[in-house]
């Protein structure tokens, strides 16, 4: 609703009435207070009494007497008519709303991918030329592939092409713990379909003489597990020698 300007002029006008008002309420205020203080110092009662005052005014005090809102006359109607005869009513909005369906957020093409990459893999189909036997270019304790599977797939699992989907890390817990976590973990991913995922397990810094007690028990336990189709340990920005990516088989 659009206020006049003459109404908008007068609401103004008052507001700084008001506002003049309580700021010489406020001034009379403090001099009564000085003045009592002051006779109170003297002893001079007919001083204070002449000085006391009441106590100060509202703020709804200063709109009395009030009287019971009325509906509107014929002139309030006419002078509201007359103040918004020249107004424009908007014009209806021409947008679009975009009805079509949000897509689904399941990653289908990438899960498409990774499957596509495992059976080339375990078939042979596209065999890299970099392709190396296990225990040629790095340690044996550092990579696993279980037999039958084409090593080209460890090579693509070190180079990061399958998305890692869950992660467990083993800092603070015992061998038993340990041991336990990763059964548990193992078992959850089959369940969720999850077909990479990462395990950490320290470098053994904080271990006695500084020797890793995890590190190669979290490997054989990996190799026991007939889930397992591979592991290898990340590139150092991933964890490096404190973590492991493992590959799982299929739920189905």
């Amino acid at each position: 609703m659009v206020i006049p300007l003459a109404i908008s002029k007068d609401i103004t006008e008052l507001a700084a009435l008001l506002k003049t008002e309580r700021k010489a309420n406020r001034k009379a205020r403090r001099i009564d207070e000085r003045a009592r203080d002051t006779a109170s110092s003297f002893g001079d009662d007919a001083i204070t009494k002449k000085t006391e005052r009441s106590e100060p005014e509202r703020f709804a005090d200063m709109f009395r007497p009030w009287t019971e809102l009325k509906p509107p006359s014929d002139d309030d109607l006419r002078l509201f008519r007359n103040s918004v005869g020249d107004a424009i009513p908007l014009k209806a909005s021409t947008q679009v709303v975009n009805t079509a369906p949000k897509p689904s957020p399941h990653p289908k093409q990438r899960e498409a991918d990774e499957l596509a990459a495992l059976s080339a893999s375990q078939l042979a189909m596209n065999p890299s030329p970099m392709s190396w036997d296990i225990g040629a270019d790095i340690e044996d304790d550092q990579s696993f592939i279980r037999a039958g599977i084409n090593p080209d797939l460890l090579r693509k699992l070190r180079r990061g092409q399958w998305t890692i989907q869950a992660e467990l890390d083993l800092h603070g817990h015992t061998q038993d713990d340990a041991h336990a976590a990763i059964s548990e973990f193992v078992r959850e991913a089959r369940t969720a379909d999850w077909r990479c995922v990462r395990i950490i397990h320290g470098k053994g810094l904080s271990s006695h003489q500084k020797i890793p007690v995890l590190r190669g028990k979290v490997r054989r336990w990996l190799q026991l597990k007939d889930e397992v189709l591979a592991y290898c340990e990340p590139r150092p920005n991933g964890g490096g020698s404190g973590a492991i990516l493992v590959l799982l088989r299929g739920a189905k």
